[in-house]
């Protein structure tokens, strides 16, 4: 068909009117290929987040930015193949045990990721503190190390969904990345186009995260479980706390840290359940396991090394060094400054801003403000402490990794600043709040 003027598009969605698919499709497409202009594309971004995308308009947006670029059909990978993803936490290391993990039990995990995103931290950041560890495997690597292995982590590639890289650059600098359409399409485009056979998403909902409600965190699940389906793609949707860290470390080299004391079996908490439950997930959906006996296989995986050894693996495949999985402080960069966090009142926590957290984290300089910034993979905060954790005056419940004192000191105050303290008991909320989605047999 002929591609009507994008001001059309742009203009029925200003008006709140429906946009036709195949207009919608023209229009991304367009957009792509530079016929479409940046600011053309941004008074559509800024209509569609004030008066929403119905379902339809959804999936075209999100089939275009399929379409706009490659895909990764896999068909070398012989074991059953899942993709994990996040929408964005604080101490939010889950992928890193996961996919190793996943692997050990039998499947294979390709993983394409991103970096640290406002007060979140970013997969890609953390593998990069692995001294030699590279993220930038083309496609034919990168599906031989899933082969062999079983897992493999890297960027995403300029060829793969570029329509959405596009689009998500004009809706950070718009102040449209909030909109659960947008949000939906940009996620699920990038798992559709890399072909699994089963699609595990991590909507998290809470302080830390970018959904700060259980009403937002549940319509994204919804909408993209949706899409899969309609996709015809096998994918299940938990909807998870992020009212609190999820694991202690808040930072880069400091999150490898602790995935490898996760993966050693020496270390639990709500992290190695996280990473328990999505492994066991995967296996029990795609074996003849039951969900059961699929988590008690992943926790074992954990506790027998066999975990430590896929990551041993694929670290060294991507020339890390892989002695990071024996003694991983003594192969990542340290900061020069350490503080202990020492508590000012007793009492029992009964909120903890992660997000204030993240961005006290980031202020040390394990975050980029924008794009093109530095980091310093050494520094971060590990905090240790959770809801419902009684804890006494004077007393340590975390650290302080820094360049300077005064980078410390001002670390300590923010962090302390994040808590809320009562007497009396307080519960600690649950991990888990709803599954969504569905496997197609």
């Amino acid at each position: 068909m002929t591609q009507r003027d994008p001001r059309d598009v742009i203009a029925a969605k200003r008006d709140g009117r429906a946009v036709d698919p195949d207009e919608l499709r023209a229009f991304v497409l367009g957009y792509a290929r530079g016929e479409v202009a940046d600011y053309q594309a941004a008074a559509f971004v800024m209509a569609a987040y004030l008066n929403g995308l119905d379902h339809a308009e959804t999936l075209a947006l999100t089939r275009a930015m399929v379409d706009s670029g490659e895909t990764l059909p896999l068909e070398g990978v012989s074991r059953p193949k899942i993709d994990k993803h996040s929408t964005g936490g604080v101490a939010d290391g889950v992928t890193l045990v996961v996919a190793p993990l996943a692997a050990s039990l039998g499947l294979a995990v390709a993983k394409l990721t991103g970096r640290g995103l406002g007060h979140t931290g970013g997969t890609l950041d953390k593998l990069e503190s692995i001294p030699g560890f590279r993220t930038d495997l083309e496609p034919g690597a990168f599906e031989r190390q899933v082969e062999e292995i079983g897992c493999a982590v890297i960027g995403q590639t300029v060829d793969l969904v570029p329509a959405d890289g596009a689009l998500y650059a004009l809706r950070d600098a718009t102040a449209t990345v909030a909109s659960i359409p947008l949000i939906a399409a940009s996620v699920m485009s990038k798992k559709l186009a890399v072909d699994t056979d089963l699609i595990l998403l991590d909507v998290k909902t809470g302080s830390g995260a970018f959904m700060k409600t259980r009403q937002e965190a549940d319509a994204l699940a919804k909408a993209c479980a949706s899409l899969a389906s309609d996709w015809g793609r096998s994918t299940r949707v938990a909807v998870t706390d992020m009212s609190q860290p999820l694991g202690d470390a808040i930072g880069n080299a400091l999150d490898v840290v602790e995935a490898v004391e996760v993966l050693r079996g020496q270390m639990r908490g709500r992290l190695r359940d996280a990473a328990v439950m999505f492994a066991g997930e995967g296996l029990s959906q795609l074996t003849d396991l039951g969900m059961g006996e699929g988590r008690a296989a992943a926790a074992a995986a954990l506790d027998n090394g066999r975990a430590l050894e896929a990551f041993r693996l694929m670290v060294r495949a991507q020339g890390g060094d892989p002695r990071v999985a024996d003694d991983p402080e003594a192969v990542l960069p340290r900061a020069a400054v350490r503080r202990p966090i020492v508590a000012e009142a007793a009492g029992t926590i009964a909120a903890i801003d992660a997000e204030a957290l993240g961005r006290a984290s980031g202020d040390l300089g394990a975050l980029r403000r924008k794009k093109s910034d530095p980091i310093d993979p050494a520094v971060g905060i590990v905090f240790h402490a959770k809801i419902g954790d009684a804890i006494e005056r004077g007393q340590e419940v975390g650290q302080i990794h820094a360049r300077t004192q005064d980078d410390a000191a001002s670390a300590h105050a923010k962090v302390l600043a994040t808590l809320t303290l009562v007497e009396g008991p307080v519960e600690s909320p649950p991990l888990v709040y709803d599954w969504h989605g569905q496997v197609l047999r």
